[in-house]
């Protein structure tokens, strides 16, 4: 009884309790069922009927063995065995590997329920590793769903083809080389109806299958930046740009800056640019020419001509210099409307906005006075 309304309660403690008598009451169920079959097979051994109760005790020996060993765990521990499914793999080869490295006990408990359940006739090309404790039935189940390794591969925002393909090769053992190859593998391209991989491999946390090859994965990265951005795209995009443009544009951005606040400033300072014709001076886009710099980048890498050097060549560069997010691609539709047609990095990891270039020169030397 609830005592502060007077209706009727149940306290929290039981529920346990409850279930702790249940549990009683079928276990003792279950032993009086078991006593009164081994009564009535002694009372019929006392009356000569010795077959019949024979045949029981046997049916009930084969019951229990079976489901002793289908349901009955092998405990590997801490060891992991891998089980390599491969294509046209037979479902007996399967469990002749899993029985010989000790995964699970019987064959017949595991040939007979999957020919019943189909599985011998569906098996899922994969690898599939075991660990701890594993019984025919667990082992059939994971079968049956294609449990098999899925690797996370997780790709940035802003990540250049040479990222990704470093990436892929570490947690895929892909070749890193092939991922930059099908960069300007034209019919590869025709395929996924791209003019390149790069700027399309969207960023985002992806669980490949374990083997799964080069062109899948690229794929699947593509498939994903389409599925995530179909629905940003408006009927006409302002300025006359296309959308490659735009991808181009947001890649610049992305590798401009990571704050959320700073993007639309960013894409305004490029936008304002362009409209007036002027050179784009990113240096993102000059370090991308070069193939990449684990340095910082210096006044001659300026004058380098690379088709990417935007100090030397107006415009937009010939296409994306990484795989942008989808802020920084909404960032470049949706610019904010400023007079903004400069910036510098200032101390705090933010970015510094001018109107002119007095401005600009007044406000980087004010950034290098405050550095130690």
């Amino acid at each position: 009884m609830n005592t502060r309304t007077g209706k009727p309660g149940v306290g929290w403690w039981e529920y346990p309790a409850s279930a702790l008598v249940s549990l009683f009451l079928l276990l003792i169920g279950g032993l009086l069922t078991l006593l009164s079959t081994v009564l009535w097979i002694l009372n019929s051994m006392r009356k000569h009927k010795l077959i019949p109760a024979i045949v029981l005790l046997v049916i009930i020996a084969v019951a229990c063995w079976t489901a002793w060993s289908y349901y009955g765990t092998v405990d590997l521990g801490q060891r992991v065995v891998t089980i390599i499914v491969n294509p046209g793999d037979t479902f007996g080869g399967v469990v002749d590997r899993l029985l010989a490295e000790g995964v699970v006990r019987s064959r017949t408990l595991m040939s007979w329920p999957a020919r019943l359940r189909g599985i011998d006739k569906k098996l899922t090309p994969g690898r599939y590793d075991f660990t701890g404790k594993n019984s025919c039935r667990s082992v059939l189940g994971r079968l049956q769903a294609g449990d098999f390794l899925r690797i996370k591969v997780t790709i940035p925002e802003g990540a250049p083809i040479w990222r990704v393909a470093s990436i892929l090769a570490d947690r895929l053992e892909l070749d890193s080389a092939g991922v930059v190859a099908l960069n300007s593998d034209s019919a590869f391209l025709s395929r996924l109806q791209k003019p390149t991989l790069e700027g399309y491999l969207f960023p985002e946390t992806y669980r490949f299958a374990w083997g799964i090859s080069t062109d899948d994965a690229l794929r699947a990265m593509v498939m994903r930046y389409h599925s995530l951005t179909d629905s940003v795209w408006p009927d006409t995009i302002p300025d006359g740009l296309s959308r490659s443009d735009i991808i181009t544009l947001a890649s610049i951005i992305e590798a401009e800056t990571r704050l959320d606040s700073e993007r639309v400033l960013v894409a305004s300072v490029y936008m304002n640019r362009l409209r007036r014709n002027m050179k784009l001076d990113a240096d993102p886009t000059v370090i991308y020419g070069l193939g990449g710099l684990d340095r910082p980048l210096y006044r001659k890498d300026l004058r380098k001509d690379t088709p990417y050097n935007t100090y030397l060549h107006r415009g937009l560069p010939p296409g994306p210099i990484n795989s942008p997010g989808l802020k920084a691609i909404r960032a470049a539709l949706n610019p904010a409307e400023t007079g903004y047609y400069y910036f510098v990095a200032d101390e705090t990891g933010g970015h510094r906005f001018s109107r002119t270039n007095a401005e600009h020169n007044r406000a980087r030397r004010e950034i290098k006075a405050r550095k130690p």
